[in-house]
C-alpha cells in the first residue's frame, strides 16, 4: 500500500454549506498563482470573503517536501507521507473552517497534484485517486490549466535564474501532465482551461468558466459574471 495509512480520517465530502472551493491544478509554469491573485481581487471586491493558500503548504511538513525538490527528493513512500500529513492539517487547520465560515477558498494545487506527481514518479495512480479522493474534501470547482510542457518550461526559465529544480524535467512533466488530463476527463467537477494565450485571454476563459458554473450555483443572483470578476 503506497498511500500511507493516518488516523482521524477526514471523511471526504463536497465542500459544506456557502463556503466555495476552487482548485487551480496544472504542471509547472502555467500562470496559477497570478490567475488566483487577479480572481482574488475581483472576488474581494464584489464583496466575497477571499482566502489563498497553496499547497505543499508553508508548515512543517510542506517546508520538507520543498526543501527536497531542490536538495534531493525523499524516497516515494516518505514523500507520499509528507504529502498526506501536509494536507491534513490544512484541511482541518484552514480549508476547512475557512468554507464552514462561507468564505471563497482559492487553491494553488490539491491531491490532483499528488495524484500526478507521484502518480509519474511511479505509484499506483488508481490507488492515490481512490485514496485522495476518500479522504479529502471534493472542490466546488478544479480548474486544470494545461499546456505543452516545452512551453512552460519556457516561461520558467525567462521568470527565474536558478535552474529548473527536480518537478521541472521536460519528460517528467509529459507524464505529468497525462495523468492530470487523465483525471480530467473523469472528475466531474475538473474543467480544463486552456493556458496557452496572453495573460487577459486565459484569465476571460477562467472567469468565464467560474461565473457559468460554480458562482452561479453557489451564489445566484450574485452578480458574480464575467465583467463584474474583471475579465
Amino acid at each position: 500500500m503506497l498511500v500511507p495509512a493516518t488516523g482521524g480520517i477526514i471523511e471526504a465530502m463536497a465542500t459544506p454549506g456557502s463556503g466555495i472551493l476552487i482548485v487551480f491544478e496544472g504542471i509547472d509554469g502555467v500562470g496559477k498563482s497570478t490567475l488566483i491573485a487577479r480572481l482574488a481581487a475581483a472576488l474581494t471586491a464584489a464583496g466575497e470573503v477571499v482566502v489563498e493558500s497553496r499547497e505543499p503548504t508553508d508548515g512543517e511538513h510542506g517546508r520538507r517536501i520543498r526543501r527536497s525538490a531542490v536538495e534531493g527528493r525523499m524516497s516515494l513512500a516518505d514523500e507520499l507521507a509528507a504529502f498526506v500529513a501536509d494536507r491534513r492539517e490544512h484541511v482541518e487547520q484552514l480549508l476547512a473552517p475557512a468554507l464552514a465560515r462561507g468564505e471563497v477558498v482559492l487553491l494553488d494545487r490539491y491531491f490532483y497534484s499528488t495524484i500526478a506527481y507521484q502518480g509519474a514518479r511511479g505509484a499506483d495512480v488508481a490507488e492515490l485517486e481512490r485514496a485522495m479522493r476518500g479522504q479529502f474534501p471534493i472542490p466546488d470547482a478544479t480548474l486544470l490549466l494545461d499546456a505543452a510542457p516545452a512551453v512552460t518550461l519556457g516561461r520558467i526559465a525567462e521568470s527565474r535564474a536558478a535552474a529548473p529544480d527536480e518537478f521541472e524535467r521536460l519528460e517528467a512533466l509529459e507524464r505529468i501532465r497525462a495523468i492530470f488530463l487523465d483525471q480530467c476527463a473523469r472528475a466531474e467537477e475538473m474543467i480544463r482551461i486552456d493556458a496557452i494565450g496572453e495573460p487577459d485571454e486565459v484569465y476571460r476563459r477562467v472567469a468565464t468558466a467560474l461565473a457559468s458554473g460554480v458562482l452561479a450555483a453557489k451564489r445566484p443572483g450574485r452578480g458574480l459574471d464575467t465583467k463584474t470578476l474583471g475579465a
